[in-house]
C-alpha cells in the first residue's frame, strides 16, 4: 500500500485512508469485520435507525467494531423529512458517545422520501443541513450529482459535499460524471463520491477525476469474497489518488514513439 502522507480533513479531522465503508447488507458480522480490516479504512457509517430497532444484520454491530481505531459516521437513512433527519442526527451523536467518542459530530446526512429510486430529496436535505451546521454537526450531505444544490451545500457550512455516482445500491458506476466533474471543480470543501460504485475501477476513476474520496458498500457487502472486494477497492482508490497527483500524460491524436528515432540499424 502507497505510504505517502497525503492525508484526507474533513471537519477538522485528518485521515490517512480515502475510502469509506458502510455497515449494510452483509452477509455476516464476521464478514463485515473482515472486509473493515481488509479496507485499511478509518471512517465507517452506521445507519442510526437500524442500529437502534436491531434490525436484521445489526444486531450486535456495535460491539463488532472497534471504535477506538474506526471513526463512527452516523447517518441518518431511513429518514424521509428534514424533520426526522434533525431528529436521527441528534441520536447518532448520542450513539457515538456510547462508542467512546464523545467528541464525534459528525453525521451523514441522508432525507429519502419513499419510492422505488432511493434518491435523495434536495430541499429536505439543504433545510435539514442548515439547522444541523447551526445546532453544531459536521454536516456531510448525501446529494444528487448537482453543482448548484452542492455549492448551496457548501455555503451554509457543510464540511463535505457527497454527490451520488448513480442511484444507490446500483453498481451502476459513474453515471453522472459529467456533473460530479463541475461539483470537483467548483467545491473548497472535500467531494466524497457516494452511492452507485460498483467495480475497483469506478473507484480509481472517481479518484483520477479529483474526488478527495469515495464513500462504498454495497459493492463491498455483496460480492462473492466481501474482505477480497474492500482490498481492492482501497488499492483502486489509492492508486486514483497516486494518479491524480502524478499527473497523467496529455491526451494526443497521433501516436508518439517512445523509443528513439535516431541510430537506428541499417540508418
Amino acid at each position: 500500500m502507497i505510504t505517502t502522507a497525503d492525508p484526507l480533513l474533513i471537519g477538522g479531522r485528518e485521515f490517512s485512508s480515502r475510502l469509506i465503508t458502510g455497515t449494510g447488507k452483509y452477509p455476516s458480522i464476521d464478514a463485515l469485520q473482515q472486509s473493515i480490516t481488509a479496507s485499511a479504512c478509518e471512517i465507517v457509517t452506521v445507519a442510526v435507525r437500524r442500529v437502534q430497532s436491531n434490525a436484521q444484520g445489526h444486531g450486535g454491530l456495535m460491539e463488532a467494531i472497534d471504535w477506538s481505531k474506526i471513526w463512527m459516521l452516523p447517518n441518518t437513512a431511513g429518514c424521509a423529512t428534514a424533520a426526522e433527519a434533525i431528529r436521527v442526527a441528534h441520536l447518532g451523536r448520542e450513539l457515538a458517545a456510547l462508542a467512546g467518542q464523545s467528541d464525534n459530530n459528525f453525521v451523514k446526512l441522508e432525507v429519502i422520501p419513499p419510492g422505488p429510486h432511493l434518491l435523495p430529496d434536495p430541499i429536505g436535505t439543504l433545510e435539514a443541513a442548515e439547522t444541523l451546521v447551526k445546532e453544531g454537526f459536521a454536516v456531510l450531505p448525501y446529494i444528487h450529482a448537482d453543482p448548484v444544490l452542492a455549492q448551496r451545500l457548501e455555503q451554509v457550512g457543510c464540511v463535505t459535499v457527497m454527490p451520488l455516482a448513480s442511484p444507490i445500491g446500483s453498481g451502476q458506476g459513474l453515471a453522472n460524471l459529467a456533473n460530479i466533474r463541475l461539483i470537483i471543480e467548483a467545491a473548497q470543501v472535500p467531494v466524497v463520491v457516494d452511492a452507485g460504485i460498483g467495480i475497483p475501477s469506478d473507484a480509481a476513476l472517481a479518484m483520477e477525476m479529483g474526488a478527495d474520496a469515495v464513500l462504498i458498500n454495497s459493492a463491498i457487502a455483496l460480492s462473492a469474497n466481501p474482505a477480497r472486494m474492500a482490498r481492492a477497492m482501497a488499492l483502486a482508490t489509492t492508486a486514483g489518488r497516486e494518479a491524480l497527483l502524478a499527473g497523467a500524460m496529455p491526451r494526443r491524436r497521433e501516436a508518439s514513439a517512445s523509443s528513439p528515432t535516431t541510430g537506428l540499424v541499417g540508418s
